[in-house]
Formats: structure tokens, C-alpha cells, sequence
């Protein structure tokens, strides 16, 4: 079997690939459901159209596909196929379960649920969506196979997508769905879905690998022919049984190589990695005794998985040898059933309950409750973790830390975060274990709790039953989601009183901010929407909550505030309107700026230069200190920390009785091209708009910024500045800036 290509492309499936991958998969696939599924979903979305001018049903199939390829089980490949007929038809959940089965019906709901929401800014709508995929996760794991499944479709045909979009799609798509595939074991989704999303971010970088690996493509497959020929000869010699192949390095880990590195890419020689497949664990070592026989293994580049598997079930032999004129390459050893699992990672449950099903025979390799144990973990602290920020971070590090191995005394393996201490391990053990921990032996050796483990320490948790418990300073030093969780737990539980005094506390200082009473504002039918939206039985967990510090005071007050204002707005208004009047501002001609603040004729009134606010703005006024009143886009950014300060909001209104002009930041989005900023100088010329500033910058992605300041009289002037602008070519966006 000769080396794969670097990253080739995609199949374009059609239903009957489905079909004869699934009956090559299992004799007992039940393809006519499967065909009743597709038959369904595409009268279903009739004549709808993708962005590439393509009929809809072709990506349902895709994902299908995919999935078929795992050796997913039927119900799951029906799923795919359905998986956005209750979000883009008519169709119910009912109609599904009595059409298929309560279980397909469950899943394409579970999909559909995980599309976006409204929340109050990006961070929270991203937030709760990741919220949702972990629950989703915990419900029933295929959900988020499908879910990787279809964007890596989306991912297969981002082309057709704006820039700024592909970007964010790629983004998104290397920071979560990526590490939540390598998480789940799934590297033939995980290598593609890096590589598609680097070819977006860093188009530049991705082009001159791709050319530089083509142009020395001969000269490397005769060296790796050769190694192979070598090593084949060797293992029939021993009479192992083995399938030798080799495949090229990913590209973003080549990429990733040179960075960390500071490599170029001709000092990166194993851009091909050799894998030996065997029958058993046996032959993978003798295996392992052959290749180093043959060539001289490089110090410190081996690594036992097969030993200390990786918590995503990853099992491997990895070694890297020096081959022919000082040349190193990698070879990767593994058994059939460990192939599979590497391959297909959480997916291979199904398929090999298939196949211990139909064969009658019990699975070689089946999915142990503790290899999934992060997920459970995940989903106990994400119910704790009301701050968006928090929960990002902990995410990120949870999908992408690395891991250390360490053993306790009876020689069971323990996999932690890399950087963990004995407070970690503690905890893994038993959450009782940690609490009780006063000491603990490395190797034998007492030593400080925080001392960060190193793969292969012998852990010994030391504990007393005088022990008052965890200390708060130990948050500063665990690195595992799960030791964090259950000592922060300890302290809500064993400290609620406290934290409950402390939150009311808390929350009385911010409302004596905004001149509100308690009792005013903390009614069932107003506080009834801050407990619902961030998930909390009582008003006295709302309270615990915010004196340990799991939320801030300032989020529940201005949720509550909303549900106030809806009943209170008027009167608010003629509150804020009677106590303005009284003051003694400056008087200012409404022809000067062109804003006249309603009821009120002595006023003085300013353009605030965070948004730049032009007539044709939908506006709004806020009451400052001293300053009269600050006016404001109603889609400003900083008008929304404001707008829960009710009693300084005021009405306000353009005046039409003189011409004014003003100043307006816009950006220009390009592809970066020779003459562009003088395209853009000339087009504005065109228009006779006064350009008051200008600045233009390239990103690394090759993408060009250009900030400037131009006047205009209203906001149709400057949107025939910004349409004439699009026009440009390389040109993919205009906007305001915000």
C-alpha cells in the first residue's frame, strides 16, 4: 500500500454510497429505512438551495456518508440524513418518531437544539451553545458525532462563504470542534477539520507547504518505498504478520512543527510517518525490537500508548528512528482492533456492538465508563459556572491541555492536565480523598502538594480525619476541571450561610448604584427571569451564588432591571424627564448637533465618539454626571452596559431644521492586493465625500484593513458612501465601526 496523498478531495456521495458502505459495514444494516430516511428528507426540503446554488439534500448525504464511513449504526446514519428537516421544514418531532423511532426522532431534536439562540452578546449566545453540546453529549454521544460530522461539510465547501465568514467558521472550527474530535478519538475528522480550517486562517502559509511538500513529493515516496521494503522483508523474517503502509504528515501539524520549532520546511524531514498493523499486543513489541534493530531509534521520541493509553482510548507504539543518510522518520505500531479505535475513537462503540452483535461472538475492544469520565466531569461544572469567561477558559483547557501520567501505589494509571499536583490526583481518587488530604509521598518521598507531577511519579495521598477540609489557596494551583469543581462544591456546601449573606450584601451595594430598593426590585414576577436564565432553584442559590462568586451582582440586577422596565418604563421616564428639567445645564441650539432631547429645552448635548451617531441613527440619550447628555447609537456596544442604568436613560430625536455634518469611522475589508488603498482614495474622490483620515494595514492572513474618518449630513449620504465602496474590487466588506 503506497503513502496517501496530503489532503485530497472530499468524495461527492450519493445515497447509494451510503448504502453499500453500510451493507459492506454490517449484513444487518437495515438499508431500507436508511433509503426511507433519504427518500423523506428530500421531499422534505424540497426545492431548497444551498449557498452553492446546489440542492440542500446534497449535505445531509454528506454528513450521512461520513458517518457511514465510522461504521455508525443505522439509527445514526437516518439521523444524519434528517438532521435539519425540524429546523428548515415543517416537520415535528412526532411526525419523525412515528415515521422512523423514538431514538432517531431523539437525536435530529438533539441536533436541531444545538442551533443558536438570542441571548444578550456573543460571549453568552457562544457560551450556551457549547452548554448545550456537552448536555447533548451527556444525553447520547452520536448527537455530537453528527454535529462534527456536518461541519465538516460545512468546513469541505466553506468557499462559498464571505471571507470575514470563513474566517469565523474556521476559528471556531479549530478552537472547539477539532480538539472536541481529538477529544473523542476521532482523528480521520480531527486531522481534516485542522487542515481545512488552517487553509482558511493562514491561506498564505497553508499554499507554500502544499507547493514545497509537491515539489520534493518523488524524491520523498523512493525514501519511504525503500524503508518500507526494508522493514516488510524483516517482519516476514520473525514471522510477524503485518500490513506496512505509510502516510504524509498533516498539514497543520507540519505547520505547527515549524512554529514551535522555528523551522523552515526543508528542515522538516519526516513529513511521512510509517504505521505497522499486527494482529496482536505480542507483535506490536516484536515489531517495535525489529525497526530498532534495523535503524537507530532517536533518544526521548518514544512514547508506550499501548501501556498508558491516551484518555481518548488512542493506543500506539510511537518511535522515531534514523533512517538512510541521517534522515529521521516516525513509525507508529498498533494492532487491527487499536486501528480502528484510532481511527474511528467513540464511534467504534457502535461499531463494534454491531459486530460482536451480528457474530454472536463478545467485542475484542469495547468503550470503558472511565474513558468518557471528562464529559460527565464537564457537564458537573459547567452547572456551576454562570460567567461566560469562566466557562471558556476552563473549556479550552479542558479540549486542549496536555496530559501527564502518573500511578498510585498499587500501580493503577492516573492521566492528569499536564502541570497537576498531588491536589489533583487526590481528587481524582475520590472527591472525600481530597477533602481529607493533608500530605503526600512522590516516589516515596514527602513532598509539597503543589509539586507539579512528571509521567511515571508513584502518587501517595496522605489524609486525616481532623482535617477541616480544602483550602481556598488550592484553587490557585489544580489544573483538572474535575479538583476544581469538587473543592469549589465543598466550599458552597459547607459555606452557604456565608456566601448567601455575602451575595445579599453584594447585590444591596450594586442596586444603592442605580438608586433602586430591594424590595422594589426583588418581586417574583421581576426576579422570577434572572433565576430562569441562569438556573437557580431558589432565590437563596441565586444569593450563595453570587457571594462565592460564581456570578457577579451586576448580571442579576440588570437581568431583573429588564423585567422591571417592562413595567415601569413610562414611569421611570417622567421620573427621569422631572428631575432633568431641574437641573441648570447649558443651554445648547439644537441646530449645532442636530439632537433635541424630548420635553426638555435647556439641555446640553454631545455625539458620543464611541459610535459617531448620524442623522437617519436610530439614538439614545444617557443622563451624565455633570455633562448633560451623552447621545448614542442604540446598537452602540457601551450603550448596552448602560442601558441597565434605567434612570439615566432619556428620550432623544434628530432635529431636521439645519444641514450639519459629521464625522463617521468606517473599516474597509480586502484581500490584500498592489493598488488598493488608492482604489479606495479614488472611489471616495468619486463620491465627493471629505476623507478626514485614512489608515490601512495587512493582516498575516493577507487581508487588508483600511480605517477611516469621512463627514457626511446623514445616514443616506454614508450608505451611499459605504455601497459605493463594495464595489471595489478584492473589496468583501464595508462597515461602521462600532
Amino acid at each position: 500500500m503506497g503513502v496517501k496523498q496530503i489532503m485530497s478531495e472530499y468524495k461527492e456521495a450519493v445515497i447509494e454510497d451510503i448504502i453499500s458502505t453500510m451493507k459492506k459495514n454490517s449484513w444487518r444494516a437495515d438499508t431500507k429505512m436508511i433509503m426511507r430516511a433519504y427518500e423523506y428528507a428530500k421531499t422534505k426540503h424540497g426545492d431548497q438551495l444551498r449557498r452553492s446554488g446546489e440542492p440542500y439534500i446534497i449535505h445531509p448525504v454528506q454528513v450521512a456518508y461520513t458517518l457511514a464511513t465510522l461504521s455508525m449504526d443505522e439509527n445514526t446514519i437516518c439521523a444524519a440524513l434528517l438532521h435539519d428537516v425540524l429546523e428548515d421544514t415543517d416537520t415535528s418531532k412526532e411526525d419523525l418518531e412515528h415515521e422512523f423511532n423514538k431514538e432517531i426522532a431523539e437525536m435530529v431534536d438533539g441536533v436541531t437544539k444545538l442551533g443558536k439562540l438570542s441571548y444578550t452578546s456573543v460571549e453568552e449566545q457562544q457560551v450556551e451553545n457549547y452548554r448545550k453540546m456537552f448536555l447533548a453529549m451527556g444525553k447520547d454521544i452520536r448527537v455530537i458525532l453528527i454535529k462534527l460530522a456536518d461541519r465538516l461539510h460545512n468546513m469541505r465547501t466553506l468557499k462559498y462563504l464571505t471571507r470575514d465568514r470563513q474566517i469565523a467558521n474556521a476559528k471556531e472550527t479549530m478552537n472547539l470542534y477539532a480538539p472536541l474530535a481529538n477529544r473523542l478519538g476521532v482523528y480521520s475528522l480531527k486531522w481534516e477539520l485542522e487542515d481545512l480550517s488552517f487553509k482558511y486562517l493562514h491561506p498564505e502559509e497553508y499554499r507554500e507547504i502544499v507547493e514545497g511538500i509537491n515539489k520534493k513529493r518523488e524524491e520523498r515516496l523512493k525514501f519511504i518505498d525503500m524503508i518500507m521494503d526494508q522493514i516488510k522483508v524483516e517482519l516476514k523474517k520473525q514471522k510477524i504478520v503485518a500490513e506496512v503502509n505509510g502516510r504524509a504528515k498533516h498539514l497543520y501539524s507540519i505547520y505547527r512543527k515549524m512554529k514551535r520549532d522555528n523551522l523552515t520546511l526543508d528542515q522538516v524531514y519526516d513529513l511521512f510517518a510509517l504505521r505497522i498493523i499486527v494482529n496482536s499486543v505480542k507483535d506490536c513489541y516484536a515489531a517495535l525490537g525489529v525497526v530498532h534493530d534495523l535503524y537507530n531509534p532517536m533518544p526521548g521520541r518514544f512514547k508506550d500508548y499501548i501501556a498508558m493509553p491516551k484518555p481518548n482510548m488512542y493506543q500506539s507504539l510511537h518511535t522515531t528512528l534514523i533512517g538512510p543518510k541521517g534522515t529521521p522518520f516516525e513509525v507508529q505500531i498498533r494492532t487491527w482492533d487499536m486501528h480502528r479505535i484510532a481511527e474511528y475513537g467513540i464511534a467504534a462503540h457502535w461499531a463494534y456492538k454491531e459486530k460482536s452483535f451480528s457474530s454472536g461472538k463478545k467485542a475484542n475492544v469495547k468503550v470503558e465508563e472511565d474513558k468518557l469520565s471528562w464529559i460527565r466531569e464537564t457537564l458537573e461544572w459547567q452547572k456551576d459556572m454562570q460567567d461566560p469567561e469562566e466557562f471558556m477558559q476552563t473549556l479550552k483547557k479542558e479540549l486542549f491541555e496536555d496530559e501527564v501520567y502518573v500511578f498510585t501505589p498499587k500501580g493503577a494509571i492516573k492521566v492528569l492536565p499536564k502541570g497537576s499536583t498531588p491536589i489533583d490526583f487526590a481528587y481524582q481518587i475520590h472527591a472525600e480523598i481530597g477533602h481529607h488530604m493533608v500530605g503526600a509521598k512522590i516516589n516515596s518521598k514527602m513532598m509539597p502538594i503543589i509539586t507539579p507531577l512528571k509521567n511515571g511519579d508513584i502518587v501517595e495521598i496522605i489524609t486525616s480525619d481532623q482535617s477541616k477540609g480544602p483550602s481556598r489557596d488550592w484553587l490557585k494551583f489544580v489544573k483538572s476541571s474535575g479538583a476544581r469543581n469538587k473543592i469549589n462544591s465543598w466550599f458552597k456546601k459547607n459555606l452557604r450561610e456565608e456566601n448567601i449573606s455575602k451575595g445579599k450584601e453584594l447585590i444591596e451595594k450594586e442596586l444603592k448604584k442605580i438608586g433602586m430598593k430591594h424590595d422594589d426590585l426583588f418581586r417574583p414576577e421581576f426576579i422570577g427571569a434572572a433565576l430562569e436564565r441562569y438556573k437557580f432553584a431558589t432565590l437563596e442559590d441565586m444569593y450563595a451564588s453570587v457571594g462565592f462568586g460564581s456570578i457577579s451582582s451586576g448580571k442579576i440586577v440588570a437581568r431583573t432591571l429588564e423585567e422591571y422596565r417592562k413595567v415601569h418604563h413610562e414611569e421611570n421616564l417622567e421620573k427621569t424627564l422631572e428631575e432633568l428639567s431641574k437641573e441648570k445645564v447649558h443651554k445648547e441650539k439644537p441646530s449645532n448637533n442636530g439632537v433635541v432631547v424630548k420635553g426638555i429645552d435647556n439641555c446640553l448635548v454631545k455625539l458620543s465618539k464611541c459610535c459617531n451617531p448620524v442623522p437617519g441613527d436610530e439614538i439614545v440619550g444617557y443622563i451624565t454626571k455633570g455633562r448633560g447628555v451623552s447621545v448614542h447609537r442604540a446598537d452602540c456596544v457601551n450603550m448596552k452596559s448602560l442601558i441597565s442604568e434605567e434612570n439615566r436613560i432619556i428620550d432623544v430625536y434628530w432635529y431636521t431644521g439645519n444641514k450639519t455634518t459629521y464625522d463617521v469611522d468606517i473599516e474597509v475589508y480586502a484581500n490584500d492586493r498592489a493598488g488598493l488603498l488608492a482604489d479606495i482614495i479614488n472611489e471616495m474622490n468619486t463620491t465627493k465625500c471629505k476623507l478626514i483620515a485614512v489608515s490601512s494595514r495587512a493582516t498575516k492572513e493577507k487581508i487588508a484593513i483600511t480605517e477611516m474618518t469621512i463627514e457626511v449630513e446623514n445616514i443616506e449620504e454614508l450608505n451611499k458612501v459605504l455601497k459605493s465602496l463594495r464595489r471595489i474590487d478584492s473589496v468583501y466588506e464595508v462597515k461602521r465601526k462600532k
